[in-house]
């Protein structure tokens, strides 16, 4: 059965401007190179870890092992999906795309019609695969996000799984906090390290640090500017934070950019729609659009993740 066109509009003359539809969420996170790419995964690929305890000891004249090594590892599997629409061309003879199909009985999919599709259901995909990489369960048409894979491992609990709250521009700052007093030391240096937070923790910060926030800040901006400004935010107490279009409001994901992982077939899948007619292979007047790609995320070391608001 074909896809349902819903055509409201009358053909008046040519078409002034082109089609036109709803914005769409932008796939920031891959996009931005905010985590690691595992291109060219077929089936499954192992993160392995490997930990080594205290190695240094005083010294002997003999060979005394010092520490042990202990080595664990997660999957990560992409998983198949697709995209599958049916338009029937008879839907356009009267619309205002008519003209461009030509006069002949077999008609064509309007150019600019297919190219639009083209291009909306790749966007699409960016934004069906921006709000998966983060907060994506293994449904119909998805793979699970680091929010449910997190809210599934038993091994992120206590103090790194921080209990959220709705953030304003009066409370960001102090649970900002909460999140950077749990990340591990160890990572504190690193320069990949990354505050992940919902789009808006970002604009609440901003709000705080443009001068509308609590503590006295007073409400007239920065310089008395009031809100006709732009705060450059992108850092917090010196380290990275960005915001991730996937992450629904209220959370953020604190951990070093290596340690996030996106796996996939071929990374052009992603971007690439094949059209067929349908005319010379059955004689209908059915055009069909199609997709298929891979996806999946994982994390390798949970205990360099810090969560907030995840149950919210």
């Amino acid at each position: 059965m074909a896809t349902t066109v819903s055509i409201t509009s009358s053909y008046a003359g040519e078409a002034a401007a082109g089609y036109i539809s709803a914005m769409l969420l932008s796939g920031n996170t891959i996009a931005n190179g905010l985590i690691e790419v595992k291109p060219n995964v077929k089936f499954k690929e192992v993160l392995r870890r490997l930990e080594i305890d205290s190695i240094v000891a005083n010294a002997t004249c003999d060979f005394t092992d010092t520490s042990t090594i202990t080595t664990t590892e997660r999957s990560i599997s992409p998983k198949s999906l697709q995209v599958n629409l049916e338009v029937c061309k008879t839907s356009f003879r009267s619309d205002w795309d008519a003209i461009s199909m030509g006069y002949s009985a077999f008609d064509n999919v309007p150019k600019t019609f297919a190219d639009y599709v083209i291009g909306q259901i790749s966007a699409k995909i960016a934004a069906k695969t921006e709000v998966d990489i983060w907060s994506g369960t293994d449904g119909a048409g998805e793979f699970d996000g680091f929010q449910t894979l997190l809210l599934a491992d038993a091994a992120h609990t206590g103090s790194k799984k921080i209990v959220g709250e709705a953030i304003t521009s009066a409370n960001v700052v102090v649970e900002l906090e909460k999140v950077l007093l749990q990340i591990p030391e160890q990572l504190l240096q690193d320069d990949s390290l990354y505050i992940y937070v919902a789009n808006n923790v970002y604009r609440a910060y901003k709000l705080s640090l443009g001068g509308f926030g609590a503590s006295g800040l007073g409400a007239a901006g920065v310089n008395a500017q009031g809100q006709n400004q732009d705060v450059n935010v992108t850092m917090f107490a010196g380290i990275k934070i960005v915001p991730v279009n996937g992450l629904p409001s209220n959370r953020m994901i604190a951990t070093v950019k290596s340690n996030l992982f996106f796996a996939c077939g071929l990374l052009s899948d992603q971007n690439e729609v094949k059209t067929i007619d349908m005319a010379d292979l059955d004689g209908s007047q059915n055009f069909r659009f199609i997709a298929r790609y891979t996806a999946a995320v994982n994390y390798a070391i949970v205990d360099e993740i810090v969560s907030y608001g995840l149950e919210l």
